[in-house]
């Protein structure tokens, strides 16, 4: 399943982005604790290069509290670079983003070197959300909507502490399929990028192999967890129409809307605490995914030198 969506406000973002990074001193990128890896942005990492950098894992409170600790020590190993858990709409907890930028940037601070911080992720991330909790009021829009941020904003936190905030952005190409699928059922992309009935099959497939009993305690679907695992996601996604009641004439399952409420579910943290992916998960998938790019661009290389000899 490939998925891709760039509209053009996000080209516009880029090189607000690009412009705006010169006179920044910390980077808070937010990401989505469920999918850690699949929710950095490898454009934003290749505009902000060199910057000290704040991962926050944000909606913790939806995410497996195991593999976010996982997830928070991969980041934390890396060169300036920290990272921490929460959900923006925790008041105190949030403020720890105000330190950790003091960490990463110790001589900025005060009326002369005022602290500026940019921050960014993909859409529908949370990060109005978190900015409304730092600001103590509706300082930007926030809504369940991908994309519903347009335009960068200046917020002033404290006299020496100024944040700027942008729109969410995706990256032109996805190359790893995993990523499409994982951030198509997490809401980051448009609806018209992607099929619901093949993302909410992808999900289940993943829920199948790490988290089936959270889908027979949600479901009851009267399986244990072996035969969840064992069962074809189309078994499951049937299942589930018919136990939800998502039926059309004559009793037959409606794959569509069964597959709205897998999808829904999830969102919402129905299914309860879940990371689609590990550390390890998804350096094997980014591994595949830049091999086949790169075989990708060759056969477009030649197909192009073959239409010139021609």
């Amino acid at each position: 399943m490939s998925i891709q969506w760039f509209p053009g406000h996000m080209h516009l973002t880029r090189k607000a982005i690009e412009e705006r990074v010169k006179g920044i001193d910390v980077v808070v990128e937010m990401l989505d604790a469920r999918l850690p890896g699949s929710s950095a942005n490898p454009l934003l990492a290749d505009l902000t290069h060199g910057k000290p950098t704040l991962k926050v894992l944000n909606k913790q409170d939806l995410a497996d509290a195991e593999r976010t600790a996982n997830w928070l020590a991969h980041y934390n190993a890396q060169r300036a670079t920290r990272a921490i858990a929460l959900d923006a709409g925790m008041g105190t907890p949030a403020r720890a983003i105000i330190a950790a930028c003091h960490e990463l940037a110790p001589e900025r601070g005060g009326m002369v070197k005022p602290m500026r911080v940019l921050i960014c992720g993909i859409p529908n991330v949370g990060k109005s959300t978190l900015i409304n909790t730092l600001k103590g009021k509706r300082a930007a829009k926030t809504g369940d909507e991908a994309g519903i941020t347009r335009t960068e904003q200046r917020i002033v936190l404290a006299d020496d502490f100024y944040l700027y905030d942008t729109p969410g952005v995706l990256w032109p190409r996805i190359i790893v399929p995993e990523s499409g699928a994982n951030l198509a059922a997490s809401g980051a992309v448009g609806r018209n990028a992607y099929d619901d009935q093949e993302v909410a099959l992808d999900l289940l497939g993943r829920l199948k192999a790490d988290y089936p009993q959270l889908l027979e305690e949600r479901y009851r679907l009267g399986l244990d967890a072996q035969a969840i695992s064992q069962a074809h996601e189309e078994e499951l996604l049937g299942a589930i129409g018919r136990k939800r009641g998502a039926l059309a004439a004559g009793g037959v399952v409606n794959l569509q809307k069964a597959a709205e409420l897998v999808i829904a579910d999830f969102r919402s943290g129905a299914l309860g605490r879940i990371t689609l992916e590990t550390p390890e998960d998804f350096g094997v998938w980014l591994a595949a995914g830049r091999k086949a790019d790169a075989e990708r661009q060759a056969r477009r290389k030649e197909e192009r030198a073959a239409r010139r000899r021609t």
